[in-house]
């Protein structure tokens, strides 16, 4: 078992070269870029200094039975069948759902989205000289995100639409879709000839009453059309190491993408072959005592928020370990159209919390359409720091 005083106390990261550590003055909390200031599974770490105390780092081969465990972790979580010849390692889910594209899409074909999103999904369609379209999400009583069905079915041209970039658990929103969900955007993209590239990357970061659920698992029709990709890397906390993988289950559909792979994607680091292995065979306990931890930090933010901070609303999030707060009734909140100063990665709120709390966040604008007024927090820290960034957001807001 590991500790919750494990997650309690973690290294010192400033001066390591960390963007989240690194970019802002040293007075500010950063609450911003997705992966956690926790250490890794000590298994993890004692593998990776294992394979350095050999001293040799040449060209190096997948461990042999590295797709054998991900086949049985899939059957094991999601009673999802795959086979071993359907995964495919590659080194990023952001270079993985660009590879897709590239091997799904014909150049002006369309790429469907739902902002606000993952800020590199907005950038996919221009890399592989596709359109970009847009379905957004709205908002349930509840502040969560919500599919609106009419506007992802208007926002399709069909002939022209060609494939869907799907986030599932939902960044920034922390959604975690329903099987009905899932299953009607599926049925919109089999009506109109679509594939589906399913960015799973924090499927197993998912809190109590709420369950993953992968695309591809839906049915052997939807899994025909679907690429899925899933990492160890925000689960373990080894962005760092670019370790992932992807699932395609139609042989057509894998010949292609291994094409637009040629000339450009080579193996994996070694040290991330080493790391992948040792999570998913060794750091269940951890992730365990991760997710319990996670709940109680998501937990107090969502409480404080809504109680204690004006011109602000956290819905609670049902996965990841990022938090949307809607500042939209904030003083502090000048619309982006507004806003002078405003730069790619800069706004009113952006500068607000920076200059008056010394807390940093990942504007809202960063998530495209939709984003406007809104901040996104990651709660994966030792509760001490989400607790003095809490504090700092109340001085500043209330004064």
């Amino acid at each position: 078992m590991t500790p919750a005083s494990y997650f309690d106390t973690c290294p010192d990261r400033r001066g390591t070269g960390a963007f989240k550590w690194d970019m802002f003055d040293e007075d500010c909390v950063p609450m911003w870029v997705a992966d956690m200031d926790f250490r890794s599974p000590e298994p993890v770490i004692n593998a990776l200094k294992e394979r350095v105390e050999h001293g040799v780092f040449g060209y190096t081969m997948e461990p042999p039975d590295l797709k054998a465990v991900l086949v049985k972790r899939m059957k094991d979580l999601y009673d999802w069948a795959i086979t071993e010849d359907d995964v495919q390692i590659v080194p990023g889910v952001v270079l993985g759902f660009n590879l897709a594209i590239q091997g799904i899409n014909q150049p002006g074909e369309g790429v469907l989205i739902q902002p606000p999103v993952y800020g590199p999904f907005m950038k996919s369609a221009g890399y592989a000289g596709c359109d970009l379209q847009e379905a957004l999400l709205s908002y349930g009583k509840d502040g969560k995100h919500v599919v609106d069905f009419d506007v992802f079915r208007n926002a399709i041209q069909s002939g022209h639409t060609r494939s869907f970039l799907l986030c599932s658990p939902h960044n920034p929103g922390g959604r975690v879709w329903r099987r009905e969900e899932l299953q009607q955007m599926a049925d919109i993209c089999v009506e109109n000839d679509m594939y589906i590239i399913s960015d799973e990357i924090h499927c197993d970061l998912i809190f109590s009453g709420h369950k993953h659920i992968p695309m591809a698992a839906l049915s052997d029709e939807i899994a025909q059309r679907t690429v899925t990709l899933m990492a160890p890397s925000k689960t373990f906390n080894i962005a760092g190491l670019g370790a992932s993988f992807m699932i395609v289950q139609n042989p057509e559909l894998r010949e292609k993408i291994e094409q637009a792979k040629k000339g450009i994607i080579a193996h994996l680091d070694l040290l991330a072959y080493t790391a992948m292995h040792a999570c998913y065979t060794e750091g269940q306990d951890w992730l365990d005592e991760l997710l319990v931890y996670l709940e109680k930090n998501r937990d107090i933010a969502t409480k404080f928020i809504n109680e204690e901070l004006p011109g602000v609303k956290a819905a609670e999030c049902e996965g990841t370990y990022l938090m949307w707060l809607d500042c939209r009734e904030s003083e502090h909140w000048i619309p982006r159209e507004e806003d002078t100063e405003a730069g790619d990665f800069d706004d009113a709120l952006m500068r607000f919390f920076r200059d008056e709390a010394k807390v940093i966040f990942n504007p809202g604008s960063f998530f495209g359409t939709g984003g406007d007024g809104f901040v996104r927090l990651n709660f994966g820290c030792p509760r001490a720091q989400l607790e003095e960034a809490l504090k700092r957001m109340e001085q500043a807001l209330k004064s």
